[in-house]
């Protein structure tokens, strides 16, 4: 049952645990997830592809399937993609990145790499959650390609009509 609150007086009462049989349950505080190495893992995913991402404290180098970003993501906007958590965070250059992805295209990769980066940023230190999730970076794509149905020539595209 919810006791009504009738002043701000009262509300303070009960924030400060004044009130008794009235408890205020906090969460505890994020513990930074690492390795016996120091580094934190996480998975990101963007549309059929499948990133494995691991973080370390270095010098900023980020390795894709054993490829040096210049290399595996040859255009300049998905390394620019790759690199806006870093950026938004506030700690450029001062972690390397391990990656290793499967399936999708190349664009689809360079964003489960940084939804993957994110994810292992906000679990190395939790106080990065913040800036990372309002940039809306840890919140996974959900949008897939849409499947063929029967009867069709694509998933919504019909074979053409003939008259006679």
């Amino acid at each position: 049952m919810v006791e009504e609150v009738k002043s701000l007086a009262e509300l303070n009462e009960v924030a400060e645990g004044a009130v008794p049989g009235v408890e205020i349950e906090l969460e505890a505080p994020r513990e930074p997830v690492r390795d016996e190495l120091g580094r934190s893992y996480a998975t990101g995913k963007r549309k059929d592809a499948v990133a494995r991402v691991w973080i370390k404290p270095g010098s900023g180098k980020v390795t894709v399937n054993g490829r040096d970003i210049t290399t595996y993501f040859a255009r300049p906007v998905q390394q620019l993609i790759l690199n806006q958590p870093f950026q938004v965070a506030g700690v450029e250059g001062e972690f390397d990145v391990v990656a290793t992805v499967k399936g999708g295209g190349l664009s689809g990769q360079a964003g489960a790499v940084k939804h993957g980066i994110s994810k292992a940023l906000q679990l190395y230190d939790p106080a990065l959650r913040a800036p990372l999730k309002a940039a809306g970076f840890l919140t996974r794509d959900s949008r897939v390609v849409e499947r063929k149905k029967f009867g069709r020539r694509k998933a919504r595209r019909s074979f053409q009509f003939s008259k006679r």
